[in-house]
């Protein structure tokens, strides 16, 4: 008897199963957002040979045609020239004191008035406050705002911005160790 009914039970399951809708396949997750690099792990170097516009500015030449600048007076940084692969044609990323890194296109450089300007060496960093901008290896120039864990990143063939951290950016109630305990 014990075992008509499971045999019973098996049928109903295949019969189910052979009978319902195939599941449907989820959605791929989205590429994960650009990664900073840890600029701050460079070398610090001298800003004296970098600085322009009358001690205001300390600017270094990124990649060919491109020139990047911290300027001291509000705190703001950015890139201005030829943005390798920025998105609709763009010929400058920059940002303020805090707050996420935007593009935008101006009728020419933004930073020409800096002058003759040199690249810094690879694997070092000037900084001023906050903000750290270095170069690694390859020429690829990254900018960070420490503080608001933001930046941009300037290479020879690509161009991008990242927001906060999901450390910082966390929403009202929400603890990204923790997902399921309240912040």
């Amino acid at each position: 008897m014990l075992s008509r009914i499971l045999i019973g039970l098996v049928s109903v399951a295949g019969a189910a199963a052979i009978g319902s809708p195939g599941m449907a396949a989820a959605d791929p997750e989205p590429a994960p957002a650009p990664v900073l690099p840890n600029v701050n792990a460079y070398a610090p170097v001298s800003p004296v040979p970098y600085t322009a516009m009358g001690g205001n500015w300390y600017a270094f030449a990124g990649p060919p045609g491109v020139v990047c600048v911290l300027d001291k007076q509000n705190s703001s940084y950015g890139c201005s020239g030829a943005l390798p692969g920025a998105p609709d044609g763009a010929n400058l990323v920059s940002a303020g004191p805090s707050g996420e890194p935007g593009f935008s296109s101006s009728g020419g450089s933004l930073y020409a008035s800096a002058g003759d300007v040199k690249p810094l060496p690879p694997n070092t960093r000037l900084s001023f406050r906050d903000i750290s901008c270095g170069v690694d290896g390859g020429g690829v120039v990254a900018c960070v705002n420490n503080h608001d864990q933001v930046g941009f990143v300037v290479g020879p063939s690509a161009t991008f911005t990242s927001g906060p951290s999901p450390m910082l950016d966390r929403p009202k109630n929400s603890n990204p160790l923790f997902p399921s305990f309240p912040g």
